[in-house]
């Protein structure tokens, strides 16, 4: 699999800095340290049927997974997700009990959160799993506004089903536009890969 390295500033990541991995390190052009969470990765590669993911270090993301074990359905864009996404109780980051908990709290949905962490997506390709990753965060970040101490006075638990019908049938694409034309992210630092080969 394909990852970025730990550690470095996302501004200055160029291709030459990507390595790889799956036994074992491969760095790029220039020696680097893989991703700290690239056993996470690997788990969610070994897994699912992923062939992308994006893992973000979204303040609100890491800042609900303090305070929730699911995040509320307040959006209908969680439908995008899977439906529920579920927070991985925290490990230290690189830790072997991190990966394990982000794959049972991943399942089967494109979505997870980390516990005081940040979150992850999942998706066919890496600009559908790029563009997945502005939705926990953005529901994350709606949640975190909500300071009152108040539960959110409506929840779409019920409607989420009916939402993914819907974007089913919902959208259509520019013949002329490349899948890196209509993605959409959270602006979070994060960490990207694809799968083993």
């Amino acid at each position: 699999m394909a990852v970025t390295p730990s550690g470095l500033d996302y501004k200055s990541l160029t291709p030459a800095l990507v390595g790889g991995a799956r036994t074992g390190w491969h760095p790029g052009r220039r020696p680097t340290r893989p991703t700290s969470e690239a056993a996470d990765a690997l788990g969610i590669y070994n897994s699912t049927s992923a062939r992308a993911i994006v893992h973000t270090h979204s303040s609100a993301a890491a800042a609900l997974s303090c305070v929730v074990d699911e995040v509320p359905a307040v959006h209908y864009y969680l439908a995008l997700l899977g439906g529920r996404v579920l927070v991985a109780p925290y490990a230290p980051f690189g830790s072997a009990e991190l990966a394990v908990n982000v794959n049972d709290a991943l399942g089967d949905r494109a979505a997870c959160l980390l516990g005081n962490h940040g979150a992850v997506t999942v998706g066919d390709d890496l600009a559908q799993a790029y563009q997945r990753a502005g939705h926990p965060t953005g529901s994350a970040r709606s949640l975190c506004g909500l300071s009152t101490g108040r539960q959110p006075k409506c929840s779409l638990d019920e409607q989420l089903a009916t939402a993914a019908e819907s974007f089913a049938r919902y959208g259509q694409t520019d013949p002329g536009a490349t899948a890196s034309d209509s993605t959409s992210a959270s602006g979070t630092s994060s960490s990207v890969s694809s799968p083993p080969t």
